[in-house]
């Protein structure tokens, strides 16, 4: 019997064995499951400001832990190796929570704030981060969360108790261009609405020549944004050729600095990556 994964606005409707389009959940037993729990693909003690959080513990270091799955299919990925993997990648070390809250601990005495859930999509397995999340508080560190917010409400409320950061992909404004990524624009815009209200939010929006990079869908993101917080800052990044589009051409430099010019317009804070 199929069941359905409700983690995302895909929705999936799973067989008996049979693992959703994130690569990361699965139907076992008639239930949906966390398929990626504990399986890390990565792992590194990161400056904070390579999240990227420009006004969130400046200059300190987390440490950045990824798995494997992700529900979005951006051509350009720059993680496509574990984003796009299953779990069958021989990349995996199976990691607990009480274990990796441990590490984190251990790392105080390198400048270590506490961890950060990114590389690959880290909701698609929202409950390790969950239980991982809640021993990194308990311990007094911090929790930061780097996500394309490509996830139900219910979702993002079952880690939100737990978190003091976020970076939040806001891939471009239109719904075309969202459906092109296997995406959907008014699920991330609900979600950052909903994060902003718990904890700090920082956006990143990568300008990609000829798909995202106009000044008037800029404007309109911007004003998006400022209409939530004109103080929630935004990094506006420069693409670099990668997985699926590996044979294109860098963002101008020039073209990113014009459109953080037309954030700035509305929002306090935009800061430029990748330049």
């Amino acid at each position: 019997m199929k069941k359905e994964c409700r983690v995302c606005m895909h929705r999936c409707a799973l067989e008996e064995g049979q693992t959703g389009r994130c690569r990361a959940r699965a139907n076992k037993g008639g239930e949906i499951v966390c398929a990626n729990y504990g399986q890390v693909t990565a792992l590194a003690l990161d400056p904070v400001e390579k999240k990227p959080l420009r006004r969130f513990c400046p200059g300190t270091k987390i440490l950045s832990v990824g798995s494997f799955g992700c529900n979005l299919n951006c051509p350009f990925c720059q993680n496509h190796d574990i984003s796009m993997a299953d779990a069958g990648t021989k990349r995996k070390v199976y990691i607990t929570p009480e274990e990796l809250a441990g590490r984190a601990q251990e790392l105080e005495t390198e400048g270590n704030i506490g961890i950060a859930y990114t590389y690959n999509e880290p909701l698609v397995g929202y409950e390790y981060i969950r239980d991982t999340a809640a021993l990194v508080r308990k311990a007094g560190l911090k929790n930061v969360v780097v996500t394309n917010g490509s996830v139900k409400e219910e979702v993002l409320m079952e880690v939100l108790p737990f978190v003091d950061a976020m970076n939040i992909d806001l891939k471009g404004f239109t719904e075309g261009y969202y459906r092109m990524l296997g995406g959907d624009l008014e699920t991330v815009k609900r979600f950052i609405r909903h994060a902003v209200r718990r904890c700090h939010v920082e956006l990143t929006t990568l300008i990609v020549p000829g798909q995202n990079d106009s000044a008037g869908d800029m404007g309109r993101l911007a004003q998006w944004v400022a209409g939530i917080d004109r103080k929630i800052p935004l990094h506006v990044t420069r693409f670099f050729p990668a997985f699926r589009m590996s044979d294109g051409s860098p963002t101008n430099v020039h073209a990113v600095y014009r459109l953080a010019e037309e954030a700035s317009k509305y929002l306090d804070y935009v800061y430029t990556g990748n330049c």
